[in-house]
């Protein structure tokens, strides 16, 4: 029996827990910074992260601070768009580790549903994150990505409220993406009192692995969220270094090894 795209992902955090550490979520934003090295850069990354999760650049991405703001804006002047995505991810075969597209829900739209799950299928993609997409409104997305077997991730908050959180989590598929504050991406601030209290409650209404992001930059972060979920996802952080020319692979590392 073939294994669904989104059962791909989930199968590949609990192989980390099953490894003893949690799996490490790597975000980038797509064409940045070489457009020329999207491909090179992914393939880098997932030597050491377990899933990967590529950004679509968007004008006006709400959910996230200023360094994924600059990327997100400077692939767009690239010439980066969703079905330049599709198009390098179909050439680029299989990278060595599942893909998850976040994505606005406007790039989607006018791509068209239906067509950009058959396409994303043919290209490796195994789900979405959409932020500005409400549970409530999502019904057409998820037929889509459903008659692919592809994942529609939902992201769970501190705020959100008990009844919503329950909803939310048996809705998800592929993991449940835990954000750790309440605010954008990026930050450099301690992680929140309650976190791990949050985070069980989480883990409690879900058979599905959980994974929390926003904010994480250190190790010893990692290595505290990693005590209560089964992946931690890194974003601002690893944007700034492969902005830097730097290579991402040592700073992934350090953060694997601590998980």
């Amino acid at each position: 029996m073939n294994t669904l795209p989104r059962e791909r992902i989930t199968a590949a955090l609990e192989a980390a827990v099953t490894d003893g550490r949690a799996a490490l979520v790597p975000f980038l934003t797509a064409g940045y910074p070489d457009k020329n090295a999207f491909v090179a850069t992914l393939k880098h990354i997932a030597e050491a992260g377990d899933v990967i999760e590529v950004g679509v650049p968007f004008s006006d991405p709400m959910a996230d601070g200023v360094t994924i703001q600059r990327s997100s804006h400077a692939a767009i002047q690239a010439g980066v768009s969703l079905h330049w995505i599709i198009d390098e991810l179909q050439a680029a075969g299989h990278v060595g580790a599942p893909i998850v597209l976040m994505s606005y829900l406007n790039p989607l739209l006018a791509y068209g549903f239906k067509q950009l799950a058959r396409d994303a299928l043919d290209a490796g993609v195994c789900g979405f994150i959409v932020p500005d997409l409400p549970w409530e409104e999502s019904a057409e997305l998820r037929a889509a990505l459903d008659a692919e077997g592809l994942a529609l991730v939902q992201l769970v908050t501190p705020a959100t409220p008990a009844e919503r959180l329950r909803a939310l989590c048996a809705g998800s598929q592929g993991f449940v993406y835990a954000v750790t504050v309440t605010g954008i991406t990026g930050g450099d601030t301690a992680l929140p009192d309650g976190l791990a209290e949050y985070l069980d409650t989480v883990n409690s209404l879900t058979d599905l692995p959980v994974c929390a992001g926003f904010g994480v930059r250190h190790p010893d972060q990692v290595r505290r969220i990693g005590r209560h979920v089964a992946g931690v996802i890194v974003g601002s952080a690893l944007v700034e270094r492969l902005e830097a020319g730097d290579d991402p692979r040592p700073f992934l590392q350090s953060l694997t090894a601590a998980a």
